[in-house]
């Protein structure tokens, strides 16, 4: 297989989950403009469907339409930057909706480069040669706590502040993403993904599931489907992108 020349398959599958009621989770994608997002949204009743959702639609919007005379870091902080504001300004016209805010993990390609972007604790992993990579850093403030020493990976999956995160889009007027550039290989699955996939099940059988040799809309049901197994208690959303030469 050719390094040079990639194209990329998707899938995508969120489920409510068994204990909620509702699904705060919105996924996104344009294929033809390699755009790929997930996002999980906060603030009770509406209001977190609605952030997600305002998310959702302003990065397709937006990196959709981007005529490449840019660079590509800069078109996605720009995005992020203005989705962050679409969410932030509708809460300030709409108080019912204040503190509404959503988290946000994507991709944008460019032939083999793909950029992947984080706000907050939906994660992006990379299945390469069989093995499992966390490509994004969560937001939270027990991962920060991993990250400085102060706690270990076992720990943090005990803390009852687990799902506390740090950064969010639209509940400050601005935000800080991150960025990680990937050269894509032919056979690389990246998965995108909310914490109601995460919260659920190890990276052990998130590997193992992600692995297994079925088509990808497969995949993402078997993936949906430990989730509710270990409790679903939360919105479960999966995308699978798939590089192939």
């Amino acid at each position: 297989m050719s390094k040079k020349d990639v194209r990329y398959t998707f899938a995508v599958l969120s489920d409510c989950g068994i204990k909620r009621e509702s699904n705060e989770d919105m996924s996104g994608v344009s294929a033809e403009h390699g755009v790929y997002v997930v996002c999980d949204g906060m603030g009770g009743a509406a209001a977190g469907e609605i952030a997600s959702s305002l998310a959702v639609k302003e990065m397709l919007r937006l990196l959709g339409n981007r005529d490449g005379s840019a660079p590509l870091e800069e078109a996605v902080e720009k995005a992020i930057q203005t989705a962050n504001e679409a969410i932030y300004f509708h809460a300030e016209e709409n108080p019912q909706l204040n503190g509404m805010g959503t988290t946000l993990v994507g991709m944008a390609i460019e032939g083999r480069r793909v950029l992947v972007f984080n706000v907050g604790d939906s994660r992006c992993y990379l299945l390469r040669n069989g093995k499992l990579k966390q490509i994004s850093q969560d937001h939270s403030l027990v991962e920060e706590q991993v990250r400085m020493g102060h706690l270990t990976e076992e720990e943090a999956q005990r803390s009852p502040l687990r799902n506390v995160i740090t950064r969010a889009l639209g509940t400050q007027p601005s935000v800080e993403p991150d960025l990680f550039p990937v050269m894509a290989e032919p056979g690389d699955i990246f998965l995108l993904c909310s914490d109601g996939l995460t919260g659920e099940v190890p990276d052990a059988q998130i590997e193992s599931l992600l692995a297994a040799e079925v088509p990808l809309t497969e995949v993402c049901a078997n993936l949906v489907e430990a989730a509710n197994l270990a409790g679903g208690h939360d919105n479960i959303t999966c995308l699978l992108v798939q590089a192939e030469g």
